[in-house]
């Protein structure tokens, strides 16, 4: 099931095929971490598989977050112990007052809230078996309650506050466990979901990412950061 190699340590990250996932994945594989890189899709032709061929480190698997029962199917496959559990996986409805569908609203929580938690619970087990027991979900300034000075963009914003809510009370029930969690804004990043108008690359935002998850400790388990280290307000 896993290519076997000296690393060190083993990371998960979800929605790996492209943006900042893909980089993701970059990053810590020439960190010669064993990277289990998900994705919804299989597409031998895309960038994932591109970057799997330099690398012996990266293995590609099927996930769809939005599927819970897939969740757990892989985790009962999945023996190997996990250092770090990256949640990236996501999606950015657009919404206005005047032009709301209630079902994206309903899809956007799942995906970017319940899936998140659900990938923790289900990988609790293989978190506990490894040594950096580290949990790290990409969310944005859009769902800082403090921050909104614009407002529309109800689907996004609320299932973004709502991920920042569930990540904190996690921080604190998994405390006992010794689990270490972080919620990370990457900044305005020219990717597909953020456009090409991004302030930053994706490469500057995930090395910032990268080095908040490498700090990251119980000591600051369950902080809103940045991925230039600033904390953000709730």
């Amino acid at each position: 099931f896993f290519i076997m190699s000296n690393n060190k340590y083993t990371v998960l990250i979800t929605g790996a095929n492209r943006g900042l996932g893909l980089e993701f994945v970059k990053q810590y594989a020439l960190d010669n971490y064993e990277v289990i890189a998900c994705t919804r899709n299989i597409n031998k032709k895309d960038d994932l598989h591109r970057l799997q061929a330099s690398f012996e480190n990266i293995s590609i698997h099927t996930l769809d977050v939005e599927n819970f029962l897939s969740i757990d199917q892989f985790a009962k496959t999945l023996t190997k112990p996990i250092d770090i559990l990256i949640n990236n996986a996501g999606l950015y409805p657009n919404s206005s007052f005047d032009h709301i569908n209630y079902e994206a609203w309903l899809n956007a929580f799942k995906i970017n809230t319940l899936a998140a938690f659900k990938m923790v619970k289900a990988f609790l087990p293989h978190l506990k078996k490894g040594e950096l027991k580290k949990i790290a979900s990409l969310t944005s300034k859009m769902g800082s309650i403090d921050d909104n000075s614009g407002g529309g963009e109800y689907l996004y914003r609320s299932s973004k506050t709502a991920l920042n809510m569930v990540m904190k009370s996690l921080s604190i029930d998994l405390k006992p466990h010794d689990m270490s969690l972080i919620t990370l804004h990457p900044g305005w990043v020219r990717t597909d979901m953020g456009g090409p108008n991004g302030l930053i690359d994706v490469d500057e935002s995930v090395t910032g990412m990268k080095r908040q998850i490498d700090k990251l400790s119980i000591k600051t388990t369950g902080q809103f950061i940045a991925y230039d280290g600033k904390k953000i307000p709730w």
